[in-house]
This record gives structure tokens, sequence and C-alpha cells, in this order.
């Protein structure tokens, strides 16, 4: 994607970091050359050579599914908060503009198998079932209630490249103040936007 030199963020563990707290993506693929996108959990994990890869499914009856192939490279996209910025919040006068964080991840498809999909589905489950009161795990439910399984198909995408953005006003420090307040006076988007401004107001 393009990115300006000042919005590019190369810090890798800031970029992991972000991908396992918003780890619901798109999955990007090409089908009859008509880009084609699912909205999936995709995990960021490792694999049994150490390297980073993403991990996930979709249902068969997706025809995604039917054009995701060993070997096939694919997009993943990522978005994190995001903000309109209104420039009555700036000193002088400028155009608005739209402050966000997003990842894009270029890698390579391999197939699971049944066991490592199944492997997968219980990481992913036992990781989003810590929030809840009443925890449930696929060790407890029924053989037919797991038969849906056989409905989907498991994948891993070794990661080739990661792009990320990061455009929170950099080059307007001086109205950073102002456009931090604004924003604190809104939704829950805005004032995420906020928070990843002061993390860095001292870089």
């Amino acid at each position: 994607m393009f990115i300006p030199e000042h919005y590019k963020n190369t810090d890798i563990k800031e970029i992991h970091d972000f991908l396992k707290n918003n780890s619901f993506g798109i999955l990007i693929n090409t089908i009859e050359g008509k880009p084609w996108g699912t909205h999936i959990p995709l995990e960021l994990s490792k694999n049994e050579l150490g390297n980073d890869i993403l991990v996930g499914h979709i249902a068969k009856a997706n025809l995604q599914s039917k054009n995701l192939n060993n070997g096939e490279q694919v997009l993943c996209i990522f978005n994190g908060p995001h903000s309109y910025i209104s420039s009555s919040w700036y000193q002088q006068e400028e155009v608005p503009t739209w402050n966000y964080i997003a990842v894009h991840v270029y890698g390579t498809v391999k197939i699971q198998t049944s066991d490592e999909l199944l492997t997968s589905l219980h990481a992913l489950v036992d990781k989003y079932e810590q929030q809840s009161e009443h925890p449930v795990s696929l060790n407890n439910m029924s053989k037919k209630t797991l038969r849906q399984v056989t409905g989907i198909i498991g994948f891993e995408i070794e990661i080739n490249d990661i792009q990320a953005v990061n455009k929170l006003s950099q080059g307007r420090s001086h109205d950073h103040p102002k456009i931090i307040s604004e924003l604190e006076k809104q939704g829950a988007s805005e004032k995420a936007v906020a928070e990843e401004m002061k993390k860095r107001l001292h870089e």
C-alpha cells in the first residue's frame, strides 16, 4: 500500500502486538481475475520452522476456499482505530484529514491437515473464551456439534512482507494537544486514536 515515509511503522514488535490485538482481518485473493475478500479471525503464530504465520479458516461453501491453494500469494488487511480529523482543530487553515492505523500482510498459503485445523480451532476458542464468565471448550462439545468442522478449511499463511502505517497527525505536533482534546470528546474509536497519539507525544 502507499505509505508516506513519515507514516511508516517498522517496529516489528509493535506491529506484532497490533496483529494480536486486532486479529479480525480481511483475507484477499483473486478468483477469475476478480478480487475476493472474507472477514475472519487471522491469528499471528509461528510454524514448525519458527517462521511468522497467520492461522485462519473459512467455510468450504465460500467460493474463496476453492481458490485457496498451497503456494498461493494472498493479502490480509487489519484495521485499528481511525477517526476524521477536522481542520478546525488546527492553528492555521488546512484541509481536513483522517487518522488511522492499519497493517497489510502478504504471505504464502499452506492448507492445514484436519489435525492441524482442530489444533488451531482449540487455540482460537481457548484464547477468546478467557474473557467469558462461563467459558466453553471444544473438549466438552459433542461429536455431533464438532461435525460442523468438516464444513471448513484451515490454512496457514507464511508471512513474506508486512506494511504498516500509523497516520497520526505527524508533522502537526503543534496541533496535537487540540486534536487529542477534541477526539477525547467523541466516541470509542476517536478516543482510541487520541490514546495512540498520546503514546507518541515524545517520539
